[in-house]
C-alpha cells in the first residue's frame, strides 16, 4: 500500500497534477503521523496496510463532514474541493460493499461471534472492523448490528 502511495505521489508530480499530488501528500503524512504514534508503542515496523486503510477512511469521513458544512454555509467551491480529495483517497480503498452485502457480512459477524443480545454489540463490531477496513461504512455497520440484535 505505501509502495503504491509513492508511485501515485512520484507520478503526479511528472503530471504536474497539482490537487491530486497535494491530496497524495496529505494521505503521506497522515500514514507518517499515525507511523510515528504506533512507534511511541513499540511498533518500529510501522503501520499495516489495514491500518492505513483505517486511515483513509477516517480522511474520507473528515471530508464528507466538511462537504455538508461548506455546503449548509454556502462555500461551494470549498466543497467541491474537498469532493476532488475524496475521489482521490477512494483510489486506494478497496471497492465499497453495497446495502445488502453489509447486511451479510453483519450477520455473518454476529453468527461467528456468537453474539445473541445488544450487549454484545462490541464484538460483532470488532469482528467486522477486522475484516472489512475500509470497506463499509461502520457508522451505518452499527446502526445494522443494532436492528439485527435488539
Amino acid at each position: 500500500m505505501r509502495e503504491r502511495i509513492s508511485c501515485e505521489t512520484k507520478q503526479a508530480m511528472r503530471d504536474k497534477a497539482r490537487e491530486r499530488l497535494s491530496t497524495l501528500r496529505l494521505i503521506g503524512a497522515a500514514i507518517k503521523d499515525r507511523d510515528i504514534a504506533a512507534r511511541s508503542d513499540g511498533n518500529f515496523d510501522g503501520v499495516s496496510d489495514t491500518e492505513i486503510l483505517s486511515v483513509l477512511a477516517k480522511m474520507i469521513k473528515q471530508r464528507v463532514d466538511s462537504v455538508k458544512v461548506y455546503e449548509e454555509a454556502g462555500r461551494l467551491e470549498l466543497a467541491e474541493k474537498e469532493r476532488a480529495e475524496i475521489s482521490v483517497i477512494e483510489d486506494f480503498l478497496p471497492k465499497q460493499l453495497n446495502e445488502d452485502e453489509v447486511r451479510a457480512a453483519v450477520q455473518k459477524a454476529i453468527t461467528d461471534t456468537g453474539a445473541a443480545s445488544i450487549r454484545d454489540m462490541g464484538k460483532v463490531m470488532g469482528a467486522l472492523k477486522a475484516s472489512y477496513a475500509g470497506q463499509m461504512d461502520f457508522g451505518k455497520a452499527g446502526g445494522e448490528v443494532k436492528e439485527l440484535l435488539g
